[in-house]
C-alpha cells in the first residue's frame, strides 16, 4: 500500500522497532494527526489462537469505560418485542420486509444502512436464506455476541452506551476501535487497558500458552505502533 506524504513524514518520526508505552503511543498518535476529522484509535491484537481450528475462535462481548466515541445505528429485526425496541432507542425496527431488502442489498446503503442488526429468537431461521451476505460483513446476529435475544432493552442499551463485538481473523489477530483522538489520554488507557483484559475472559479452553502475542496501536490515519503493556 502506498501511503503520502503526511503519512511518510510522520513515519519518520518514530521508531518502528521500538516498544512504546500506552501513554507514549498516545501522546504520538495525538501530536502527529494527519488529517482533520476526528480520528478513531484503533487496537491491534495478535493472538495464539488457531484460526482454523473452531473451538479456539475468539469471539464475544465487552463494554468500553468510555465507550468508542462511534454512533453505531441499531436495527433490531422482530416480530415480538417491537415495543421493547423502540423504547430502547433502537435506531429503527422491522420485520420479514427488512430481508428482502437484504437480498436486494437496499439494507446496507442509505437511511437502510446499519451498523448491528440484532434479532429475536424466531426470526433467525427466516435470516437463514442471507447468512452469506450478512456473515462476511459481520453483520449476522449471533448468540456469542448476544445480538440474537429476548433481552432487547437491556441489549440495544448496552450496545449504544459502548458495547463491542469482537472477533479474531484469519490471522489470529482482534481489531477494535477503543475510541477517538479527541478522548482524554486516561480515558483511552482505560479503554485499551479494558478491552486487552477481557480478552483473557475468552481464552478458549483448549489454548495452551499465553494468548495475547503482540499488540499494536494506531489511529485512522496513523502510523501503526508497537505497545509494551
Amino acid at each position: 500500500m502506498k501511503h503520502g506524504k503526511k503519512y511518510r513524514a510522520v513515519a519518520e518520526k518514530f521508531d518502528k522497532y521500538k516498544m512504546y508505552s500506552l501513554e507514549e503511543a498516545i501522546k504520538f498518535l495525538k501530536e502527529n494527526k494527519v488529517s482533520k476529522f476526528d480520528e478513531s484509535v484503533e487496537v491491534h491484537i495478535k493472538t495464539n489462537v488457531d484460526p482454523k481450528k473452531t473451538d479456539q475462535q475468539l469471539r464475544g462481548t465487552t463494554e468500553l469505560p468510555h465507550g468508542t466515541g462511534k454512533t453505531k445505528r441499531i436495527v433490531v429485526i422482530t416480530t415480538t418485542h417491537a415495543a421493547d425496541a423502540k423504547e430502547a432507542g433502537a435506531d429503527a425496527v422491522v420485520g420479514d420486509e427488512f430481508i428482502e431488502k437484504i437480498k436486494s442489498g437496499k439494507a446496507f446503503v442509505g437511511k437502510d444502512a446499519f451498523d448491528i442488526l440484532v434479532a429475536t429468537p424466531e426470526m433467525m431461521p427466516k435470516l437463514a436464506p442471507v447468512a452469506k451476505i450478512l456473515g462476511p460483513k459481520g453483520l449476522m446476529p449471533n448468540p456469542k455476541t448476544e445480538t440474537v435475544t429476548t433481552k432487547i432493552k437491556e441489549t440495544v442499551k448496552a450496545l449504544k452506551g459502548g458495547k463491542v463485538a469482537f472477533k479474531n481473523d484469519n490471522g489470529a489477530i482482534v481489531h477494535q476501535v477503543v475510541g477517538k483522538l479527541s478522548f482524554d489520554d486516561a480515558k483511552l488507557v482505560e479503554n485499551i487497558t479494558s478491552f486487552i483484559a477481557s480478552l483473557e475472559k475468552f481464552k478458549p479452553a483448549k489454548m495452551k500458552g499465553k494468548l495475547v502475542t503482540r499488540v499494536s496501536l494506531s489511529s485512522t490515519m496513523g502510523v501503526g505502533m508497537k505497545i509494551s503493556l
